[in-house]
């Protein structure tokens, strides 16, 4: 079942960066040399690699909104980044702030007023195909060796608007 309203992950859940985190893997894979670079126009390894630091930067952009809702402080950020709580706060305190106004308003309308924009990640409006999807492609690349739910294991959701979440033998009937 969709579902169309955002459910959100549970502190500590990296339900917000995972996909992202998957498509810098893939990004990455597709800068390693092979055979086929003849086929690759001049400068396209060079393409790959702005693209690649471009998910980088958006996954570390998530992946600090995640720690800030978990409650880590400024200062503990700043550690992991090498850099002083001020900086980490004046660089990343307008997206934390981003992603905590969109949980409050879920959608923004388009230029026209007709269609609703989503402003959160895919997870957060589907988190059961999300989970399916990243325990697909940790299965796929052995990230979980054997472990079908290598992803979604850890993951634990917040229910909402009193829909239960199924339990794991429920999802893999």
């Amino acid at each position: 079942m969709t579902t169309t309203e955002p459910r959100t992950p549970a502190k500590g859940s990296p339900g917000s960066y995972s996909p992202t985190t998957t498509e810098v893997a893939d990004s990455a894979a597709g800068v390693v040399g092979t055979r086929n670079d003849a086929d690759t126009g001049f400068g396209g390894r060079v393409g790959q690699a702005r693209q690649l630091i471009e998910l980088a930067e958006r996954t570390l952009s998530a992946a600090i909104i995640d720690e800030a809702e978990r409650g880590s402080s400024w200062t503990q950020i700043a550690a992991c980044l090498d850099i002083s709580a001020e900086d980490a706060e004046e660089r990343y305190s307008c997206a934390v702030q981003a992603g905590k106004d969109a949980f409050d308003e879920p959608y923004r309308p388009d230029e026209t007023g007709r269609r609703r924009i989503p402003q959160l990640p895919t997870a957060a409006y589907d988190p059961n195909w999300a989970c399916a999807q990243l325990d697909r492609w940790a299965c796929l690349r052995h990230v979980g060796i054997d472990d079908r739910q290598a992803a979604s294991a850890s993951l634990v959701m917040a229910e909402s608007a009193g829909e239960r979440i199924p339990a794991e033998e429920e999802t893999t009937r």
